[in-house]
């Protein structure tokens, strides 16, 4: 299959097994799940009674006192005592192999230029990296909101829409599925449409 690059009358050809994929939602909503639940930290933790230092002795005797019955100074319903339900650092990590992963990101990036969301560009270079020449550059390309792939973005790239919201600039092998999904234009240039093909066949 074609790809038409942006602007010009140049068409590349690409595998149709990655540009062309039948979408599968349920495979696209796994991975993208599991790549954002390994993003959590799970470092959230309490302590309960037994790892609370201290009340080690009955803080008074069972019988006699006139008040209620106590065997530690961090029971749970003691100020300073453990939590009865403490939480725990928890592995939010799922499983999801190469091969479905690698589906995955066809999958979208087929859903992507079904939905003419995808734009091949023929280079995403600025002269100075001054954010007026970012403005230009989306302007050129009749978007707004986009993420900006190269093979490797060039640091006048970077600055000149560091100040722009909603622009993200990303090199080819570093896209991932939810960077995909959630922009609204992915605009690519020819180099790193190739080596993106690489990488997926």
């Amino acid at each position: 299959m074609e790809l038409t690059v942006s602007g010009k009358k140049q068409k590349i050809d690409v595998s149709e097994s990655v540009f062309d994929r039948d979408y599968s939602e349920a495979l696209v909503h796994q991975v993208v799940t599991a790549y954002m639940a390994t993003g959590r930290a799970g470092t959230k933790a309490q302590k309960n009674r037994a790892a609370v230092s201290g009340g080690g002795a009955k803080p008074w005797k069972q019988k006699g006192t006139g008040r209620a019955r106590a065997g530690t100074i961090r029971s749970p319903i003691w100020v300073g005592g453990g939590k009865t339900f403490a939480a725990s650092p928890r592995d939010f990590t799922k499983k999801v192999n190469t091969k479905m992963y690698r589906a995955a990101m066809k999958t979208i990036l087929s859903e992507l230029n079904r939905n003419d969301r995808l734009v091949v560009v023929d280079g995403l270079d600025t002269a100075n990296g001054k954010t007026k020449e970012g403005i230009e550059l989306l302007a050129k390309h009749k978007v707004d909101k986009a993420l900006l792939v190269d093979v490797e973005p060039s640091e006048n790239l970077v600055r000149s829409t560091n100040n722009l919201p909603y622009v993200y600039v990303i090199n080819a092998l570093g896209i991932d599925p939810v960077s995909l999904v959630a922009a609204d234009k992915v605009l690519v240039t020819v180099d790193a449409i190739k080596q993106i093909e690489e990488w997926l066949a």
